[in-house]
């Protein structure tokens, strides 16, 4: 069972900043909140957050297995290093390589379908 970020959400922004909500680009992002990578990239938009903050809650981030694929499947399709893929994602090399090899059938069964 998954979280509903959806209705999480809703209940913050109406404690803490309920003039948001009115706000239809937001509620449009709200209807949206799918994925992990939807839920971070909101979360990044709707609280801005201090550099210790952001980096105390790297720590705590979670990824599905589809963002996960989604992430090395853009990696392949545009080239990008590791190293470039951990910084721009703030996510260890380690992790991505983890990810690689944990994910590997799978990945070229995606990358078989599509071509």
């Amino acid at each position: 069972m998954k979280p509903n970020y959806r209705k999480i959400y809703q209940d913050m922004l109406k404690l803490e900043h309920p003039e948001k909500l009115k706000d239809p680009k937001i509620k449009e992002l709200l209807k949206k909140l799918n994925t992990t990578e939807d839920v971070l990239n909101f979360n990044e938009k709707i609280f801005k957050q201090s550099k210790e903050s952001e980096k105390n809650n790297q720590k705590l981030k979670t990824y599905d297995k589809k963002t996960m694929l989604k992430l090395l499947e853009y990696q392949q399709k545009h080239g990008f290093s590791t190293s470039y893929m951990s910084k721009k994602y703030k996510i260890s090399r380690t992790t991505i390589a983890k990810w690689k090899k944990t994910f590997e059938e799978e990945f070229e069964k995606i990358k078989a379908d599509k071509n």
